[in-house]
């Protein structure tokens, strides 16, 4: 089968200088901590338990209201992945109004209401203050959940799911989470498709009806409002909301139950197809409560390691070593569970020498005292954060609902910059060592099991490499196996030409149009293409959106000059684009690789998606160099691989083929009806061919 591909459109502090002279010589010295005024917050609690937080701010006509349950619940076992669904079925409709009445109402006054598992929050104009509390009061206490809306919800999540199977991204993420916590943790719970499929509507209403409960619930009103004012539309409301014993789950981390054996470096690599760079996570879980005197001490530390441009990791990876884009840390404190993790992107040849680098860097926090210049800049720049972050009301509601759900000091907040300035060289190198852990650490890495795995074992406690796939589960990797002696990639190559139909069907081929759909982020897609011998091919791509028909991208030539129009711009072809172009359009192609320069070269079988494929390393007359995978058993093509630039160099673009049919009326000619594309942002594209219609007499005029 001609490999048949589809153009689509891609979903994708200011510095002060000083205007007199300075004796650089002499240190400043840093001045007091400012004086924190963090504005007036007033609550009131509710005689069901809800607590509720009102800041003023009346520079805008605007509010906001922001629910937030301080809940700990079971965990999703079987049916992991249901919280997600939980902030599409919740907006889904109410005892009281439809999803589309919801909708509606929300839409006319030009407000935001969102949900997630753990609350709501809603915004607005002020003069619909009173409608907005409705709508979340019965959303609160009403929501309805219907298993239709469940069906499209959990569809969505597994198409979403599919994208995440060669995403190093995800990968290192999901790895990341499974040996940080565990299965037996909130955050080691990773959905798969199986238990997304799991996922019934009793479980996601039990869910609601047993932690959407006004006694674990805190409410941050924010904006033009006054507590006078708005303390009656919150009883009015709210006050209906009836209370109830809340179960509270607990959870155990093993990697901190203070035994050291679970605390051991090991190196988890999940293998990733054809892949040119790693992503590389050096992390553990630290127990790092909010509000606890370490957290500021803490952040400081992670600032001078990690926390920026300035960072040593970012200073030595890339400005010294030029291994990376950039290099960072993070420490997060978290009442469940916090966590330590230094990540970096790098090529495949310098994947084990950036692991060291981070490692050292760590181990030099601990050991080497930070000067007082690093110190003090990374003083100044949380300092200065802080102090932004304090021009959102928003914020300061937060810092509100934090001091009492978290039990931390009342003046905490008021008091953090005072606590911040008193950080010393000294703090840092005792927080370092108790939390900056380069010998208790998960070296997690995605990326090519055949050029960087082995190369990381020298980190690893035990010498070995523990092997996951995309969703943290074990895996056995599969090695790359010999050709069977005498296998040439022609024999391989010719196979699949007869397993598509053969040379009879394949020339009689004249022109070719395939319709497809897809859908991305809930949008509808339409795909079309066409081809005509003379070099002449057609590729659209339309969106439905509101029932209308749109034209996203389209790319047309007829032999001779082509061009691309994307999003209403027009581009003319290059000579180049034209002859690319008129190659793809080629029905024929597999009959005559030479006459494009293409040399094919078998390197070995591998196995795809659970069946072994025979390796061919294709490179046409220009270079191009593209990797396929053709099953042993069927023949046929299953993966391609094309390197193609991105952002940070080469990346692969990997295509999977499945379900092929023969085509009517073509003396046997096969074509895949299933293909999996990559969109671009870590989205893939799965794509189900509706219908292929061959030598129909395709006008010339489709290709003007």
């Amino acid at each position: 089968m001609k490999k048949l591909t589809f153009s689509i459109l891609t979903l994708a502090v200011a510095a002060s200088s000083w205007g007199q002279t300075v004796n650089r010589s002499i240190k400043p010295k840093p001045g007091p901590a400012p004086e924190i005024k963090l504005g007036k917050t007033e609550s009131f609690t509710l005689p069901n338990g809800m607590k509720v937080f009102v800041v003023e701010n009346h520079k805008l006509p605007t509010i906001s209201c922001n629910i937030e349950l301080d809940i700990k619940p079971e965990l999703q076992g079987d049916m992991a992945g249901y919280r997600e669904l939980m902030s599409e079925l919740l907006v889904a409709g109410t005892k009281t109004r439809t999803k589309d009445v919801l909708n509606a109402e929300i839409d006319q006054m030009g407000a935001n209401i969102n949900a997630s598992d753990e609350g709501l929050v809603g915004s607005g104009l002020k003069k619909y203050q009173e409608k907005i509390f409705e709508i979340l009061a019965d959303i609160a206490m009403n929501a309805n959940i219907p298993q239709e809306e469940l069906e499209l919800a959990k569809k969505k999540t597994i198409s979403g799911l599919e994208t995440q199977k060669n995403d190093p991204d995800a990968m290192v993420r999901n790895v990341s989470a499974i040996v940080n916590f565990g299965k037996n943790h909130p955050y080691g719970e990773i959905p798969t498709e199986k238990s997304v499929k799991n996922i019934s509507l009793a479980r996601c209403q039990q869910y609601y009806q047993t932690y959407f409960r006004p006694n674990v619930a805190y409410m941050a009103i924010v904006g033009d409002i006054t507590l006078a004012e708005v303390k009656p539309l919150v009883e009015k409301y709210f006050g209906a909301w009836q209370k109830k014993d809340v179960p509270v789950a607990s959870y155990s981390v093993p990697m901190l139950d203070g035994n050291d054996a679970n605390r051991l470096t090991k190196v988890d690599f999940a293998p990733r197809t054809a892949a040119v760079q790693s992503v590389v996570s050096v992390t553990y879980p630290v127990d790092l409560k909010p509000g606890t005197p370490d957290v500021v001490k803490a952040r400081v530390a992670n600032t001078i390691l990690g926390g920026g441009s300035q960072g040593r990791l970012f200073l030595d990876l890339r400005e010294k070593h030029a291994w990376t884009y950039g290099a960072y840390s993070s420490l997060r404190d978290d009442d469940l569970g916090g966590s330590f993790s230094a990540t970096v992107k790098c090529r495949n040849i310098v994947s084990d020498s950036s692991v060291g680098a981070i490692i050292d860097e760590m181990k030099m926090m601990q050991t080497e005292r930070v000067s007082d210049t690093a110190l003090q800049n990374s003083i100044n720049y949380i300092s200065g954060n802080f102090a932004i972050g304090l021009e959102d009301p928003k914020r300061v509601a937060q810092f509100a609902i934090n001091t009492e759900r978290y039990h931390m000091p009342k003046d905490y907040y008021q008091n953090y910059l005072k606590n911040l300035s008193a950080v010393t060289a000294d703090d840092v190198m005792a927080v370092s060592k108790k939390y900056i852990r380069p010998d208790h650490a998960n070296i997690v890495v995605a990326g090519s099991k055949d050029e960087v795995a082995n190369k990381l074992a020298r980190f690893s406690a035990d010498g070995k490499i523990d092997y996951y796939d995309y969703s943290g589960n074990p895996v056995t990797p599969t090695d790359k196996k010999a050709a069977p002696a005498g296998a040439t990639a022609d024999d391989v190559y010719k196979k699949y030409v007869s397993a598509i139909g053969g040379e009879k069907a394949i020339s009689g081929l004249k022109d070719l149009k395939m319709v497809a759909t897809s859908e991305m982020q809930g949008l509808p897609l339409t795909l079309v293409i066409m081809k005509k011998e003379g070099g002449k091919i057609s590729e659209t791509v339309e969106a439905t959106i509101g029932g209308n028909k749109m034209v996203v991208n389209k790319k047309v030539s007829d032999g001779k000059k082509g061009y691309e129009e994307q999003q209403g711009k027009r581009k003319e072809q290059t000579k180049e684009d034209v002859e690319e172009a008129a190659m793809e359009a080629d029905l024929q192609s597999d009959l005559h690789q030479s006459k494009y320069g293409i040399t094919r070269t078998l390197t070995g079988i591998e196995t795809v998606e659970g069946s072994d494929a025979y390796i061919v390393e294709k490179v046409d007359g220009k270079g191009k160099k593209t990797t396929e995978y053709y099953d042993t058993k069927t023949a046929l093509l299953v993966r391609q691989i094309e390197m193609i630039k991105g952002p940070e160099g080469m990346v692969p673009k990997t295509t999977d083929f499945s379900d092929y049919r023969e085509v009517p009326g073509t003396n046997g000619y096969k074509v895949a009806y299933f293909f999996s594309i990559p969109a671009g942002g870590g989205v893939n594209l799965n794509i189900k061919v509706q219908s292929v219609d061959v030598n129909k007499g395709i006008p010339d005029t489709e290709f003007n």
